[in-house]
């Protein structure tokens, strides 16, 4: 985040670090089969359901670290305990080198991973010392801004006219702060809706989650943001969790353990879609800093941990960065992990916003993915003002909830294949670059593919979706097919509703019918299916 915001820096200096940052790797989870064979012990309900729609297996690393190896590396002299990763099977841990070392003698510790890659047996490529930011680049041009653009360029808008705005979707926000969300006027839908589901403050290591910084609150106003005639967000009626991950006082390794500990808690509590506008390349000690020859996609920590997200069924959505204008322009982590989705910035006419960080990745793949606008994207401020700022911090959120409400509308659809239909739909798929990766995306393009994707692979000629649905549903079905009736019944086998000449991809509205399970009958000249609905 607030080192790939901003175009504004400083160079601190430092003597020397007495204290330094490692990750600490066990051999193995001794219980692990316990909590394999009690998977509720470990995920909620909603993580085992999102895992068994993708095919999804367990594994051992959904299982917790160890904790008797937690309590001994606590215990050890010098040695504090400041995160846990289980996908990673790691604790994060500051000491001296001397102390740091000495865990290495404890039997169940496979090895010591410092920060500081000089420290660590392999050979390390000598860091480059980057400019380390600490400031947000907000332009607050205007009192009011329109939303409207930042929507329409992404055909967002059509998405949500047939009501697909995130709703049963769940996205997680990892940022620095939620200042002003429980107060700021455009943040009281999601309150009035009970669209807020919790989080956790990891930096404070406390639940408070509106506080410390403004960054997340701006963030979080691209997605669920609403004040009418002023500011919708692309997902306004997703649900949302808000973690902080972000420590804006320093720059520091513990901050990806912080980014893999919520990744690791979303996925647990059954989260869709991470958004995250945080990034990762210089640290306060240059030794820590990550260079571009490590951008292969799986090497830093919070790559790592963003990878296995992905592995478990959710979409992770990054900033790509704010460094185009720099001696360094590349993405940073965790944008340019392999199975991340990184968002670069255009402005209001679809051109490249110059400050936007650039591909392709060390190994050569295309980086960014994708474009939202991000240069006087609108939002909102910790007073509710809607304003204007730069940055992929936005071009971030306005992308994920997009991506949210596209999967609302195909629900069925595994994140790779939501990942897929949305780079294809993209501007420059055939011809990606350095600055735009696949270009812009067009939302309702992409649902048109899923649907005829679905309908051509499919021996169910008729898809009905979106399936649950809160009251209106469509049917897609191919060319050639006419005379189509839909009958719906209840479990009792009465009818209850009954629509002929049936268009492919009209709207059917349920708000005559009480909440339940339907059984439906579609018929044409062609062909007949019959299936179940579940209207919420």
């Amino acid at each position: 985040m607030k080192k790939i915001l901003l175009f504004i820096a400083f160079f601190v200096t430092y003597a020397s670090f007495s204290q330094e940052d490692a990750w600490v790797y066990f051999n193995d989870k001794p219980n692990a089969q316990t909590y394999l064979d009690n998977p509720l012990s470990m995920l909620t309900q909603r993580a085992l359901d999102r895992r068994t729609a993708q095919g999804i297996a367990l594994n051992i690393n959904d299982a917790p670290i160890e904790q008797a190896y937690r309590n001994q590396i606590a215990a050890a002299t010098g040695i504090t305990v400041k995160a846990k990763s289980k996908w990673l099977n790691c604790l994060h841990v500051r000491g001296t080198i001397t102390d740091i070392t000495a865990l290495t003698n404890l039997p169940f510790v496979n090895r010591v991973q410092f920060a500081d890659n000089s420290l660590n047996a392999r050979n390390s490529v000598p860091k480059t010392i980057k400019p380390v930011n600490k400031q947000l680049n907000v332009q607050a041009n205007f009192a009011y801004g329109n939303s409207a653009n930042q929507i329409e360029m992404l055909n967002g808008h059509l998405l949500h006219q047939a009501n697909y705005t995130g709703a049963g979707k769940i996205i997680a926000v990892l940022d620095s702060g939620f200042l002003g969300v429980d107060s700021a006027q455009p943040f009281q839908r999601l309150f009035t809706n009970n669209l807020i589901l919790g989080g956790y403050n990891y930096v404070s290591q406390n639940t408070d989650l509106y506080v410390l910084h403004n960054h997340g609150t701006m963030t979080l106003s691209c997605m669920g943001g609403f004040t009418d005639g002023q500011l919708v967000g692309t997902a306004p009626d997703a649900h949302y969790y808000l973690f902080i991950t972000e420590d804006v006082a320093s720059e520091n390794p513990v901050e990806e353990s912080y980014w893999v500990e919520a990744a690791e808690e979303a996925d647990r509590l059954g989260v869709d879609v991470i958004s995250t506008s945080l990034g990762y390349f210089g640290y306060d000690n240059p030794n820590y800093s990550h260079i571009y020859s490590e951008m292969t996609g799986n090497i830093a920590f919070a790559s790592q941990g963003a990878n296995i997200a992905f592995s478990k069924g959710m979409i992770v959505v990054a900033s790509a960065g704010n460094s185009g204008n720099s001696a360094d322009p590349y993405i940073g982590v965790p944008a340019e992990a392999t199975n991340v989705l990184a968002v670069g910035a255009v402005k209001f006419d679809e051109t490249y916003a110059t400050f936007s960080s650039i591909g392709p990745s060390f190994d050569g793949r295309v980086k960014p993915d994708v474009m939202a606008k991000g240069q006087a994207a609108t939002l909102s401020n910790t007073a509710g003002n809607i304003i204007t700022a730069n940055g992929t911090s936005f071009s971030c959120p306005i992308m994920a909830g997009m991506i949210t409400s596209f999967w609302q509308a195909v629900p069925n659809l595994t994140n790779q294949q939501v990942i897929d239909l949305v780079k294809q739909s993209s501007d420059r798929f055939s011809n990606p670059n350095e600055q735009f990766g696949y270009g812009i995306p067009d939302f309702q393009l992409a649902l048109n593919n899923a649907l005829l994707n679905t309908v051509t692979n499919a021996k169910d000629k008729f898809v009905v979706f979106p399936n649950p649905t809160n009251n209106d549903i469509s049917i897609s079905f191919p060319k050639g097919f006419d005379n189509v009736k839909l009958t719906l019944y209840t479990t009792l086998g009465q009818a209850v509703m009954e629509k002929t000449n049936i268009s492919s991809l009209s709207t059917i509205s349920l708000g005559s019918l009480n909440s339940g399970i339907y059984f439906y009958k579609i018929e044409s000249s062609l062909f007949t299916q019959s299936g179940k609905i579940i209207k919420n």
